[in-house]
């Protein structure tokens, strides 16, 4: 089942990658890495779908339990990978495409790896493992893309 972004319609959010980084450009994270999550926004519908990315739809939670909104701090807030659409996620999916974006936390070594949440429209929540070291497809020019 896809996640139901908003009133107007259904949009298949996909995580893909995850990288751990010491710094992101000029931002330092305040508890020690950022955790970068890139995820697929998919629309396969007519019209458009406004995905709740931006207004907080995504969470980490720490193997201990802790929650975690997206964009956090500062410094979680503004990373914007080069080549990729703006963090937390660009609120409108155009109607048949897909964008990938980015989500970024600000996190401890201990909180790596656990669960990322995604609630959508409705209050529902989706959820998908995390593994505790950077991996997926694009993990090395993610890296690369917040140097």
């Amino acid at each position: 089942m896809a996640p139901k972004a908003s009133s107007k319609g259904t949009a298949q959010i996909t995580p893909e990658t995850v990288v751990y980084v010491d710094k992101a450009g000029a931002d330092t994270p305040e508890h020690g890495l950022f955790a970068v999550v890139t995820f697929k926004a998919g629309n396969r519908a007519k019209d458009s779908v406004s995905i709740t990315a931006a207004q907080g739809g995504f969470r980490w939670k720490t193997l201990d339990g802790k929650t975690i909104k997206a964009g956090n701090n500062e410094g979680a807030g503004n990373i914007a990978p080069i080549g990729l659409n703006d963090a937390g996620g660009k609120p409108t999916v155009r109607a048949n495409t897909y964008q990938v974006n980015t989500v970024a936390f600000d996190i401890s070594s201990v909180e790596k790896g656990g669960t990322l949440v995604y609630v959508d429209g409705d209050g529902v929540a989706f959820r998908w493992k995390v593994p505790a070291t950077s991996s997926g497809p694009t993990a090395n020019a993610l890296k690369s893309a917040l140097k």
